[in-house]
């Protein structure tokens, strides 16, 4: 499982636009948006037939997305060579 959490910046004019573009990538969920600000958050799930990685890239290169931040990410790969 991987998850990862972006801050995205837009102008509050597109952010209707782009909350219909956003629900077309796999895995994306926006969480909140302030229109005072221009930011929204989002999280982006990993899932059967797609990575997180093409999703945290298809965001940051949609129409509209002046910019995105990660500012989390959290994955489970490799925690089971850890427990002994």
């Amino acid at each position: 499982m991987r998850i990862a959490s972006l801050v995205v910046r837009a102008k509050p004019e597109h952010f209707a636009e782009l909350n219909e573009t956003l629900g077309e990538i796999p895995g994306v969920e926006v969480h909140g948006a302030s229109a005072e600000n221009g930011r929204m958050v989002l999280c982006i799930e990993d899932g059967e037939g797609y990575s997180i990685t093409d999703s945290i890239l298809a965001v940051s290169l949609a129409e509209h997305v002046l910019g995105a931040t990660l500012a989390y990410e959290y994955t489970d790969e490799g925690l089971e060579l850890l427990e002994a």
